[in-house]
């Protein structure tokens, strides 16, 4: 490991929860800070949503840069994603391990998780991964790395937010829906296969391959369906809007998708 921040390693349990709290006062800031729509004024859920995915926003434009910055200063990372640190890159995950488990902390104790229980098991997958790495010191390149995939959410989440805010024919939803696009098949699907490639490459000589593999297929078939929802929504909407006029729309996307 390349340098090392002793207190911190030793303790991350203590970072991770001072940084959730961190973006529970986050949360706090935006909500008196970023005023609330007024189409969504009568509608306590989508109210919610705004709120959350602000906060999801302003983690994904920390930790975004961050990453892209860590792999930018240190790209022996990308070759070493099992034993490769640095402080920066270990505070990183603590970092980020804060707001998964406060975001999940909200989801749950606002009512809201059995309608969002694909984001539930997201945060699940990626947390076990995280505070595994921070406690055992290993796959911190890694997480990392997988953070990459947050350049990707600050499209996501803005068009999201834009959808939410009926500003969905604006030119900014034009723009943000094409950037969206291009950052989730750059950062998002590259990068998770990326990593899936190298475990499978390394297999016999990392410490519990087997359970990570596993949970990456599982995340890399999320983003695919993810992935082919985003496409019938935003590329090839046509068959959806048909149904609409016939007046039998179906309600099968995912939170994910919808506003």
């Amino acid at each position: 490991m390349e340098g090392t921040w002793l207190p911190l390693h030793r303790h991350p349990g203590f970072s991770v929860a001072a940084f959730s709290l961190a973006f529970r006062a986050v949360g706090h800031l935006l909500h008196a800070l970023v005023p609330l729509p007024k189409v969504l004024e009568c509608d306590p859920r989508r109210a919610w949503k705004w709120r959350n995915l602000c906060v999801s926003l302003a983690h994904s434009l920390l930790t975004g840069p961050w990453a892209a910055t860590c792999v930018g200063l240190w790209p022996e990372m990308l070759k070493d994603l099992y034993s490769h640190s640095t402080p920066v890159s270990y505070l990183l995950i603590c970092t980020s391990s804060g707001y998964f488990i406060q975001d999940t902390g909200d989801i749950i104790f606002s009512g809201q998780a059995r309608g969002s229980w694909e984001f539930l098991l997201h945060h699940f997958l990626v947390l076990w991964c995280f505070l595994y790495a921070l406690y055992s010191q290993r796959y911190v390149g890694g997480a990392v790395v997988a953070l990459l995939v947050e350049i990707n959410s600050v499209t996501l989440h803005t068009r999201l937010l834009l959808k939410l805010a009926q500003a969905h024919a604006t030119t900014l939803y034009t723009i943000n829906k094409l950037l969206n696009l291009l950052t989730y098949v750059t950062f998002r699907l590259s990068t998770q296969f990326y990593i899936t490639w190298y475990l499978l490459s390394n297999y016999s000589l990392l410490d519990h391959a087997a359970c990570l593999l596993g949970t990456m297929f599982l995340m890399n078939t999320m983003i695919l369906v993810y992935f082919y929802r985003l496409l019938r929504a935003d590329v090839f909407p046509s068959r959806k809007a048909f149904t609409e006029r016939m007046g039998t729309h179906s309600n099968g996307f995912s939170d994910f998708l919808k506003n």
